[in-house]
């Protein structure tokens, strides 16, 4: 496979603008490619199959983190002001080596500790939304993408259009009217909860999920108003449920699998998946290491990744499935370890189960290479460009077409 750059890119780097050193600290980040860029292997046939696939339909990763973390994420001392500056660099070189047309930004708000060591508050996370808006907004590779006609226009000139995303609704505390601020902030995307629980409902942490609360019911009756794209994937599983059933518009799983392939907290049972389906929903499936693991093998890697989607396909249609690979420009287990007590980490491996860890996810280490790889593996498989044009982009369209306002 030939590397080529998006004709679209110019060579920005994130906040070039300003001076390193004086106006932010000085970050040691790692390279995108840190651990090689490793694509599966075709014959010249599904080559030529791949490449017609991404030229002709649009490709939108439905949640990743298309930033950069440290390159040490051993020590505190060196990796703590990335996450109290605000500045986390987008990959956009990175980007540009992608075959995405478009990727939902979930920034990196759980990390965001500008005012606390917990993450998730308000002011931080409009810093945050904020710096990155002023880093788009100095050059014209991404494209702030706030309807569909963006996404398309992305495609036709050679971009990617910049979905950005709040991953949990915690930060609005109890004002709903901050749905709407967010909305016009140009955040297209809003998590129920996101795994601990919150005024809305119950997240994946709870032992016991008492499901959407009076004030969640509310909220995503404003998020169906406003036109807000809602996700469940960090709910427990009976707050997704009927949060899939009091939406008015079809949502989103951005990013999980099935329990039925990996019984773990992070994972959801198939009645959930199939509610959200039955309301015209899309599951997206995740690639972020230790998640979607499979009982076959006892670890991760593309297959395991396959299986949760080849399951979840055979149960509610592939009209109803994409991909939302989770990753990062980093070391991604590194950032898991050193987060553990922020991230829902320990509800990702079966209590009593060993497992073998992987350093990354080969093939789907970062959203670059999950890019290639995602299409490169349904060509491989023999799926029909068809039904590879859905889960690339095609059922993720039609939603945002019922749901964008």
């Amino acid at each position: 496979m030939e590397f080529v750059k998006i004709a679209g890119f110019k060579g920005y780097k994130s906040f070039e603008f300003l001076e390193e050193g004086v106006d932010y600290p000085v970050i040691e980040w790692p390279e995108w490619d840190w651990v090689g860029r490793h694509v599966i292997p075709l014959s010249d046939e599904q080559e030529a199959m791949v490449q017609e696939i991404v030229k002709n339909n649009v490709m939108i990763s439905v949640h990743d983190h298309p930033c950069f973390h440290p390159k040490d994420m051993s020590d505190p001392g060196k990796f703590m002001n990335a996450y109290r500056c605000g500045r986390q660099f987008i990959g956009y070189e990175a980007l540009a080596y992608s075959y995405l047309d478009c990727v939902f930004d979930n920034l990196a708000d759980g990390t965001n500790l500008i005012s606390s060591m917990a993450g998730w508050k308000w002011n931080d996370i409009i810093h945050d939304l904020g710096t990155h808006l002023c880093d788009i907004a100095h050059q014209d590779f991404l494209i702030q993408c706030k309807t569909v006609d963006d996404i398309y226009r992305a495609k036709r000139e050679g971009k990617i259009a910049w979905v950005p995303v709040i991953e949990g609704a915690g930060p609005i505390e109890n004002e709903i009217d901050r749905i709407d601020i967010l909305y016009g902030l140009g955040v297209r995307q809003l998590g129920v909860t996101y795994s601990e629980s919150n005024a809305l409902g119950n997240g994946l942490k709870e032992e016991n999920d008492a499901g959407l609360t009076v004030f969640g019911r509310q909220c995503v009756e404003r998020m169906n108003k406003v036109g807000m794209l809602i996700d469940v994937s960090h709910c427990g599983p009976r707050t997704a449920f009927e949060t899939a059933v009091c939406s008015q518009k079809p949502l989103l799983a951005s990013h999980l699998g099935t329990r039925s392939v990996w019984n773990i907290k992070r994972m959801f049972p198939d009645e959930v998946i199939v509610e959200i389906a039955k309301h015209g929903g899309v599951i997206g499936v995740e690639a972020s290491p230790h998640t979607t693991m499979s009982y076959t093998t006892m670890t991760h890697s593309m297959d395991t990744v396959m299986e949760h989607f080849e399951h979840i396909k055979n149960l509610v249609g592939i009209d109803h499935v994409t991909f939302g690979p989770d990753t990062l420009y980093g070391n991604h287990v590194g950032l898991h370890h050193a987060f553990d007590a922020l991230f829902s980490t320990k509800y990702d491996s079966d209590p009593g189960v060993p497992y073998e860890e992987v350093p990354f996810v080969k093939y789907l280490e970062n959203p670059t290479e999950a890019s290639w790889n995602l299409v490169r593996e349904l060509v491989r498989r023999g799926y029909k460009e068809e039904e590879i044009a859905k889960v690339l982009g095609g059922n993720t369209l039609r939603v945002l077409k019922e749901v964008w306002a």
